[in-house]
């Protein structure tokens, strides 16, 4: 291992941290939020589960907000609470993305902020991109090519619905200073073996294991969803679509839905959103539902298409 890297990697992070007024962090549990909990001695962690189903956050979350002595709020989500709660998210979006159960836990989360009284918080947002987090990354040739050219196109939804509730949102893995790190990271110290399993984030966790447990330093990745049990909502709104109008809808081809929770989130945007926006003149149509979308981009915000060619 490049121990210079990893030094460097540490010491600024802790740095930029320190840079941030945030007195909250959205603290899942995985490897990004514990490292940012570790770095803020004092900061307000904040987990969100879904009460009937919570997943493996509740676990990860209480485990380490004992050992670093956070100061830590659990809040757990009644299903009817999660559901009332999407036509709100998707309007502040403008998007039907299939992945609004992972914005609703961002959400609640944001909101449990608001009544704590915290106006600055933190995320883990962009470790996974920049970092090789995601295992479709371990598939690409030129790993760090592709993160250099997805880069200027990096924003969160959490930014959105933070600026929508009026607190600011602060995402120290996008610092320029980690951005700079993460480009000089080479693929093979991103995605690596250890004890036997294929982990991203090699490096990142490298920098910090002897900081933190070895059970956070090394969990598998795992989306916010699944996490925090929001994925429990997917089946129960797939079953309040009509099978007939759906493939009515499919049958059109005007949108190409990737199935009926898709579909779902789709009537509630024209409901309280409107029309698609069609491309500018320096945009393309997204290919699956015929949003402008910038030339370069690599997914449709409007209907969370990825687009192929990216990689």
């Amino acid at each position: 291992m490049n121990s210079e890297l990893a030094y460097r990697l540490k010491n600024d992070l802790e740095e930029v941290v320190k840079e941030y007024p945030a007195r909250g962090l959205l603290f899942s549990g995985g490897l990004d939020s514990s490292i940012l909990a570790y770095l803020k001695p004092g900061v307000k962690a904040i987990t969100i589960s879904l009460k009937s189903s919570p997943g493996e956050d509740r676990e990860y979350s209480k485990k380490l907000s004992r050992f670093l002595n956070l100061d830590y709020f659990y809040k757990e989500i009644e299903i009817e609470e999660a559901l009332e709660a999407i036509p709100g998210v998707i309007k502040m979006l403008k998007s039907f993305d299939p992945a609004i159960p992972n914005d609703l836990c961002v959400y609640f989360g944001l909101i449990q902020a608001k009544e704590l009284g915290i106006e600055h918080i933190m995320t883990g947002d962009g470790s996974d991109e920049l970092f090789g987090g995601y295992s479709y990354m371990q598939e690409i040739a030129g790993l760090n090519d592709y993160i250099k050219r997805i880069i200027p196109f990096l924003n969160f939804n959490s930014n959105i619905i933070g600026d929508f509730l009026h607190l600011k949102i602060h995402q120290p893995y996008i610092h320029k200073r980690i951005t700079a790190i993460a480009l000089a990271t080479t693929p093979a110290l991103k995605i690596k073996e250890e004890a036997g399993n294929i982990h991203g984030k090699w490096m990142l966790r490298k920098a910090f294991e002897k900081v933190l447990p070895k059970e956070i330093i090394w969990q598998n990745k795992r989306p916010l969803e699944i996490g925090s049990g929001m994925t429990t909502l997917r089946e129960i709104i797939s079953a309040k679509v009509d099978t007939e109008e759906y493939e009515n809808a499919v049958k059109e081809g005007n949108i190409k839905f990737i199935n009926k929770e898709h579909y779902f989130y789709y009537k509630i945007y024209m409901n309280v959103v409107g029309k698609i926006p069609t491309p500018e003149k320096h945009q393309k149509a997204c290919p699956a539902c015929g949003a402008g979308i910038k030339k370069q981009a690599f997914h449709c915000k409007i209907c969370g298409n990825i687009i192929k060619d990216i990689l």
